[in-house]
């Protein structure tokens, strides 16, 4: 069977991967010129991981991926620790550790374990026919390809989802509140430990730096703010330091340390409404296409692995017919993906300070945080994960 994906981020190369390995005539399209995946880095709790583990990939995502051992929250203004707890547990129950990666080193991976000769870059997509036998791609040069089967997962502004959705009601996005600035530095003790998730909040923001691989650790910033503020990327850190102004020593050495012409993103946080279309006779769609949501749980990449894992089984274990089979993928995939966005959504309203007296509240609850309630969440968002076979333990 010949298998079009459009999208080249990780849920469409993930997927090419598992349905290429079936045995399948597997091609990749993506509008963009060269791999700049958004962001600079991605949380991959154990449900991602252990798709990447079926995918061949574990030797090589454990070498990418940060040494996370422990978690903790600290004051904003004071730097004092309110919490501070070991993740073991959370490997403990699911059988895996969890990696943060730098997403631009996965995304390579991915793309390179693919094949780099059958993804085709710097080709838009435009529009979708499915004449009932087969399912045409068409692109912005004109040109197109036919296939037996074609998986959009071109993102939150997906051209596959308005064809799966036509005659539907219109997928808008919904802004979040707030603004997310990301990069990469070199990890620093004066900042937070070199193998911890460290998290300074205040007044509704968070600051946050996490361990990848080479010695790096990934930060990021929450900013609530109105969406659509003007930012010129000249601007460089200049917001942040405004925003950040008179926090704690650890995060006024983080500000120092970011070089905005090496590392530093902006990006305002929008997600979507659950919705459950998600195919369209020979069509279905994946990742942010089909569940974009905020990072506030560090769901979205998993989700997105997630997806690729459900498809792969049931292409490789029904037969009946593609429709079939996709309308069996909507089926296990479209409620659980709406469940984690609303998770998100809710966890993001709580720590934003959208409600003062529900932000405070959560501030003084992680004074007597002994890191069983955290990774009662942890778990919670990864208990309902295909990849799950026999649960985790107790």
């Amino acid at each position: 069977m010949k298998i079009i994906v459009v999208g080249a981020g990780i849920g469409g190369t993930s997927a090419g991967i598992a349905l290429q390995r079936l045995g399948h005539d597997v091609v990749i399209y993506d509008r963009m010129r060269e791999n700049k995946p958004v962001g600079a880095a991605l949380s991959l709790w154990s449900n991602g991981v252990k798709v990447l583990n079926w995918l061949g990939l574990a030797d090589e995502v454990a070498a990418l991926g940060g040494r996370m051992e422990s978690m903790a929250y600290r004051d904003g203004a004071t730097g004092e620790t309110l919490c501070d707890f070991s993740l073991a547990p959370v490997t403990a129950a699911t059988g895996q550790r969890p990696y943060p990666v730098a997403r631009a080193d996965l995304q390579q991976l991915l793309l390179t374990t693919f094949g780099l000769d059958r993804v085709h870059l710097g080709t838009e997509v435009v529009g979708v026919s499915d004449d009932g036998e087969t399912v045409t791609a068409h692109f912005a040069d004109g040109t197109s390809d036919t296939a037996d089967l074609l998986i959009g997962a071109d993102g939150a502004r997906s051209v596959v989802r308005e064809h799966v959705t036509a005659g539907g009601p219109r997928i808008e996005r919904t802004y979040s509140g707030y603004t997310n600035f990301n990069g990469l530095v070199d990890s620093d003790p004066a900042i937070g430990p070199v193998d911890a998730w460290t998290t300074y909040v205040r007044d509704g923001k968070r600051c946050a730096v996490m361990p990848v691989a080479q010695g790096r650790s990934y930060f990021w910033f929450d900013v609530p703010q109105p969406a659509g503020l003007p930012y010129d990327r000249s601007e460089g850190k200049a917001p942040l330091l405004e925003a950040f102004a008179g926090w704690a020593p650890g995060v006024e050495t983080l500000l120092a340390a970011i070089d905005p012409a090496v590392s530093l993103n902006r990006v305002e946080i929008w997600d979507i409404d659950p919705f459950h279309t998600w195919v369209r006779g020979r069509v279905a769609i994946l990742g942010d296409a089909a569940h974009n949501t905020s990072p506030d749980i560090g769901q979205g990449a998993c989700l997105a692995l997630e997806d690729s894992f459900a498809l792969g089984i049931l292409v490789a274990t029904t037969t009946v017919s593609v429709e079939d089979t996709l309308l069996r993928y909507q089926e296990v995939r479209s409620e659980r993906a709406g469940d984690l966005v609303l998770r998100a959504r809710r966890r993001g309203d709580e720590t934003h300070g959208y409600d003062p007296e529900v932000t405070a509240a959560w501030y003084e609850s992680l004074r007597t945080e002994d890191g069983s309630g955290v990774i009662r969440g942890i778990l919670g968002n990864i208990v309902g994960s295909p990849v799950n076979l026999g649960g985790p333990l107790r």
